[in-house]
């Protein structure tokens, strides 16, 4: 891929990306909206990574030390262990969709907000 480097283009300013300094890096770091951008991660995937860990484990230990109960059939041939398995994918799919509304709703706006000034700063 070749490039201009004759400058910008006639009439206008360089529309180019800049680079943030890592001076400007380390100032973000330690900026208050980078420690919010980070809390907010932290308080929505951390439990919600402990609270999916803890209900698979639930799941795994139902299945090796209480066979009687998952084997205990609902309905037809359906049983809990079939009930839970499946509630796990579900679970699964929930949390991948939750993620990304949290990510889109809260997350993108806070992280787009110290992006457009690092761009801004360099």
């Amino acid at each position: 891929m070749a490039t201009d480097a004759s400058g910008p283009p006639e009439g206008g300013a360089d529309t180019s990306p800049v680079t943030p300094t890592t001076a400007a890096f380390v100032e973000v770091q330690e900026s208050a909206e980078f420690g919010e951008l980070r809390r907010a991660h932290r308080s929505f995937a951390f439990p919600l990574t402990i609270a999916f860990i803890l209900w698979y484990l639930l799941y795994v230990l139902l299945s090796n030390y209480a066979g009687g109960f998952m084997g205990t059939k609902l309905f037809g041939n359906i049983n809990v262990a079939l009930v839970l398995g499946l509630g796990q994918f579900l679970t699964t799919f929930l949390i991948a969709w939750w993620y990304s509304h949290h990510a889109a709703t809260r997350l993108d706006p806070k992280a787009e907000a110290i992006k457009s000034r690092m761009e801004g700063q360099a």
